[in-house]
């Protein structure tokens, strides 16, 4: 503990520097004191918790958990959304997607996209006619399973209609019966060279699924598994995917029935792609969320307030 009359001088600094708005050399001037000593005072002020600064961002962004994840998760980069009372955290977190894609994309560079919602929110946020030279490609055939307005091929040509590029097409489902089936699309020369494209893009902008919740759990059951097929699936623990690829809370792939009948990217795929930016909101995605970190294939993690703070609290970023 600071002697009275050394804390009460730091206070003053403090306040005079603050509150008052004086100059350093000016607070040097009333307190008799070198320009050096003021500077090292607010330091000490600050350290001692006699100053505390609190940044209020207008964007909407806590900082201070943008910080804590990229530091936990080995992330290049984080944007965590706050959560507003009463709202959704979906469209907040899809402006904040937006933004930072709008940061990062420059014009002669491809994007990759995926599905889902959270996908649909960061897209639906980015202004149109902002006349980027870009192409956006699909990392995922059609999801007949699901909503349209969130399939990959809707969301790749408002993307790109958007930005004022130009996009590519995969003209197959992402889902089918069998892997016979399966690799016969493969086998045709623009389903091949479409796949081959989306793996060589800049960059990805992809929904972290959560087994059980919303989109990820219509993936599964739209595959009409055997009994004995979705209790090898079920051992396996998925916890989440990205373009209907499932992985476990260590973010090992799920193998199985599931992923041979899927038309989309690898997990080693994604892994490759020099920058990829998953999306999430809201404390149901944690499971997903956290084995998703774990995959080595996020770059960046885009989510809300609720959602990192679960993350955070999970046990070695096990949720």
């Amino acid at each position: 503990m600071p002697p009275p009359r050394e804390q009460q001088l730091l206070v003053k600094a403090a306040r005079l520097y603050y509150e008052e708005g004086r100059s350093q050399h000016q607070i040097a001037d009333t307190l008799g004191v070198s320009r050096s000593s003021v500077s090292r005072m607010l330091t000490a002020a600050r350290d001692r918790g006699i100053v505390q600064i609190r940044i209020n961002d207008p964007a909407g962004r806590d900082l201070d958990l943008e910080g804590e994840l990229a530091s936990r998760f080995g992330l290049r980069d984080c944007r965590v959304a706050e959560n507003a009372a009463g709202e959704r955290p979906l469209p907040r977190v899809g402006e904040l997607g937006a933004r930072w894609l709008l940061e990062n994309l420059h014009s002669g560079q491809r994007i990759g996209v995926s599905w889902g919602r959270s996908v649909q929110a960061v897209v639906q946020h980015v202004p149109e006619e902002t006349a980027l030279d870009v192409e956006v490609l699909p990392l995922v055939g059609g999801l007949s399973s699901v909503e349209s307005a969130i399939t990959g091929e809707e969301l790749v040509r408002d993307l790109a209609a958007r930005l004022g590029g130009a996009f590519q097409r995969l003209h197959a489902p992402a889902l089918l019966t069998s892997q016979a089936g399966r690799d016969i699309l493969l086998a045709e020369p623009s389903i091949r060279d479409a796949l081959e494209r989306a793996r060589k893009v800049h960059v990805a902008v992809i929904g972290i699924g959560n087994v059980g919740v919303g989109s990820s759990a219509a993936l599964v059951d739209a595959l009409e598994l055997t009994p004995e097929e979705r209790r090898e699936f079920d051992g396996y623990q998925p916890v989440g995917d990205f373009c209907a690829r499932y992985f476990d809370v260590e973010g090992r792939p799920v193998p199985g029935p599931v992923d041979e009948r899927v038309l989309s990217v690898s997990l080693a795929d994604l892994a490759r792609i020099p920058t990829v930016a998953g999306v999430a909101a809201g404390t149901e995605k944690a499971r997903g969320t956290a084995g998703a970190l774990r995959t080595g294939v996020l770059d960046v993690l885009i989510c809300d307030q609720s959602l990192a703070t679960a993350l955070l609290r999970g046990s070695h970023g096990k949720v």
